[in-house]
């Protein structure tokens, strides 16, 4: 088992760094609080303990750019000091930044942080490798803080107007493709250039480059046909597949369940399940009273759960939290809920007669595919 450390793992890149590696069995997460930071020997003992530390922790935005570039170095400070004081050598992973080469603190304090971690490798034999990250985007990111996607999500799925201050280029790279350079950097599938004797630097490329100004029409296509009219955009295009998986996770929860329009004449009646601009598989299940199905999770996949016949109740919970969400469905007013990614989700027949959903998912049922983890809800 490889024990792996992560500071700063509440935050954006650090939960998904945190919660993809809590799904490989051949790795133990220890676990790491930001108060360490204030207490060396909470620190000092964490970090006699680790294989690998991912150094994610830092501060992004303060109102004076002084403190960002104190407190980022004197984090640098207390971890080398950690490992000093306990002998310490395990391979430090430091989130770097591509402003870095920018005339502005908080790319110092990162330039100069690196220069600290390579000259404590040098002194302690201890490995270093540095990742110079470009924006980041995905799942519950803070709106106005970080990522315009994020920002511009909250605002479209909520009925307010973004504003596009400069409609330039901008490089993105998924937090899922990034999560996994972190992975192969901390198996060693991943060094990078030479910066050191025991050190290396690896310059992440964005994987997409969009204008601002598509990145909304994006979006505001999302809400028309997704949420306006439940129409699954078409998710051939990586990116494209990406930005609608990171809206999703934006959708209210008062948005679901969403009810069908139900047309009926003599011969009976006539439900439209789903439409879609892309492919996947759709199914169909019976389950008796008082069955649940599910409790478990996706990383990518688009599902939709449409009740038809029966009475249901959905709940989801979204990983590393505690709170569930409950929606309850009938067959007579036949309704759908879906899906968002890295949400345990379940269904159960909480009536007296067996219960009929169809369901709709992106991508063919494979069961060799990584994609689909259980965990109760």
């Amino acid at each position: 088992m490889k024990k792996i450390g992560i500071t700063g793992q509440a935050g954006f890149v650090g939960n998904h760094l945190c919660t993809t590696l809590s799904l490989d069995e051949t790795i133990e997460l220890e676990p790491f609080e930001r108060s360490y930071f204030d207490n060396a020997s909470s620190l000092e003992a964490f970090v006699a303990q680790c294989d690998t530390i991912v150094h994610l922790a830092a501060m992004n935005r303060h109102e004076d750019a002084n403190v960002i570039y104190t407190t980022n170095l004197k984090l640098v400070d207390n971890l080398i000091n950690a490992c000093e004081k306990t002998n310490s050598t395990p391979h430090i992973i430091f989130s770097s930044s591509s402003q870095e080469v920018r005339d502005n603190l908080y790319g110092q304090s990162k330039k100069e942080g690196k220069e600290k971690f390579v000259s404590w490798s040098e002194k302690s034999g201890g490995k270093f490798s540095s990742l110079t990250i470009p924006n980041v985007f995905g799942p519950f990111g803070k709106p106005n803080y970080n990522s315009v996607v994020a920002t511009f999500c909250h605002k479209v799925t909520h009925g307010e107007e973004p504003t596009i201050i400069q409609d330039s280029e901008v490089g993105l790279i998924y937090v899922n493709e990034l999560v996994q350079v972190f992975i192969d950097t901390i198996k060693g599938d991943v060094e990078g250039k030479k910066i050191g004797k025991n050190s290396f630097e690896v310059n992440i490329e964005p994987t997409s480059k969009n204008k601002v100004s598509r990145i909304l029409s994006l979006l505001n296509r999302f809400k028309t046909d997704y949420m306006g009219n439940g129409i699954f955009p078409n998710l051939e295009d990586p990116f494209e597949k990406a930005l609608f998986n990171t809206f999703r996770c934006y959708v209210p929860e008062d948005h679901y369940p969403v009810k069908f329009t139900k047309h009926t004449d003599p011969r009976g009646s006539f439900v439209e399940i789903a439409r879609t601009r892309t492919s996947g598989q759709f199914s169909f299940s019976t389950t008796v009273p008082g069955i649940t199905r599910g409790n478990h999770f996706h990383t990518r996949k688009a599902e939709r759960f449409a009740v038809i016949s029966g009475k249901a109740r959905i709940q989801l919970r979204k990983i590393g939290t505690d709170q569930v969400i409950n929606y309850y469905l009938d067959g007579n007013e036949p309704a759908y809920v879906d899906m968002p990614i890295w949400h345990t989700h379940n269904i159960k027949n909480i009536g007296d007669e067996e219960l009929i959903t169809l369901f709709w998912i992106n991508e063919p049922y494979n069961p060799e595919d990584a994609d689909t983890y259980f965990e109760d809800v």
